[in-house]
């Protein structure tokens, strides 16, 4: 039980011990009294340091207010009984009533403090036991214990203000830290999930062509080589965050692998159309033709494909359609969709999905604003 006994709690360091040097003052004064009044003081002066010591036991618990009307208690019976200069004990109370984060209960004992301290003043000019020298010299001093309240609980405030910054940081660092997984994640399928169906396709190919065609067929495992070695190169340049992929290039690799599954493709494009995009948002568009296009070539069973890219005054549309075979209706929209909405919006973008037994068509949306956040030069 000893091994666990604490004077004061550890979180509040040397504090609660510096203040301790001034009970001095109390024996002072009472070593003068006599009598009744001398035992009155002592209880009081024991009752006011076990306050003192609970008051920092019982911080923000409902036992913290009744510890501290009981300190006021005994400040008060100090101040009447044994000595004037008693009052000057007011400023441990002071110091408590700051720590109130509740308005309306600070403000209560801070009004009842001020009466409570002001009695003792009160009575000896009353009784002709203050000189006008002396209550000059005591009012300083009381206006600096009313207000002291007011100093502590800003101070706390602003502790208490950095301490949930920090805990908000925390979380915001956290929460990016989250993002950026779930980013490498969706890179990771965009940039992997067509190649692989790419690299797919081809072997397929190599194993019909191997005996039909050697020569075609040396050629696509050449072709298989040099886009594996693309891959990892993507790959190495995801992981260090510098991967960034241009709208050209995307419908490149797009025909290539429509080609690669003997899917025809209508492509309409022009190179001018896309050259005052911000890179950015380029990377983004990108990796979502790249998902649709694979969607595409595992998917749809089409043989016949169509890419649109029109650039309109509030930004470019692109349309991927197919003549496959459509989503079921019961279809739930899986993480290749999920990423490509994601993606379009944090460009301020959009998509939309239209489906039926004739074919999947495909309408992606963003604005062409060179924006900071996109990447661009700033308006």
């Amino acid at each position: 039980m000893l091994r666990g006994f604490e004077l004061f709690p550890k979180r509040f360091g040397i504090y609660p011990y510096i203040w301790m040097i001034y009970l001095a003052m109390p024996l002072y004064y009472m070593a003068d009294a006599r009598g009744h009044e001398q035992y009155i003081g002592i209880t009081a002066f024991i009752v006011f340091v076990l306050t003192y010591r609970q008051l920092y036991m019982t911080a923000g618990s409902l036992l913290f207010s009744y510890w501290l009307v009981l300190q006021m208690g005994c400040v008060l019976i100090l101040t009447l009984v044994i000595d004037l200069n008693m009052f000057f004990l007011g400023f441990f109370t002071a110091n408590f009533i700051g720590w109130y984060t509740e308005k309306r209960v600070f403000q209560l004992f801070s009004f009842a403090f001020a009466i409570i301290q002001a009695f003792p003043i009160v009575m000896a000019v009353a009784y002709n036991q203050l000189s006008p020298q002396k209550l000059l010299f005591f009012i300083p001093f009381y206006l600096i214990m009313l207000v002291s309240p007011y100093g502590i609980r800003t101070m706390l405030d602003r502790q208490q203000l950095e301490a949930r910054l920090d805990e908000a940081q925390q979380h915001i660092e956290e929460l990016i830290k989250r993002e950026e997984r779930m980013r490498i994640a969706r890179d990771l399928h965009d940039t992997m999930g067509h190649t692989l169906s790419l690299i797919t396709l081809k072997s397929e190919l190599v194993t019909k062509l191997i005996t039909k065609n050697p020569e075609r067929a040396i050629q696509e495992a050449r072709e298989i080589e040099r886009t594996s070695r693309a891959a990892l190169r993507e790959v190495r340049l995801l992981v260090s965050d510098m991967r960034a992929i241009s709208i050209m290039e995307a419908l490149a690799d797009a025909q290539e692998m429509l080609r690669s599954a003997n899917v025809d493709l209508q492509l309409v494009a022009q190179q001018e159309t896309c050259n005052d995009v911000p890179d950015l948002t380029q990377n983004m568009v990108s990796l979502c033709l790249l998902e649709a296009v694979t969607n595409i070539v595992k998917h749809s069973r089409a043989t016949l494909s169509r890419i649109l890219l029109e650039r309109k005054t509030d930004g470019m549309y692109i349309t991927i359609q197919d003549n496959g075979t459509g989503m079921p209706k019961d279809y739930f929209p899986g993480n290749g969709l999920k990423g490509m909405s994601e993606r379009l919006h944090l460009i301020d973008g959009s998509l939309e999905v239209y489906s039926d037994t004739t074919g999947t068509r495909l309408d992606l949306f963003f604005p062409i604003v060179a924006t900071e956040l996109q990447g661009g030069a700033s308006m």
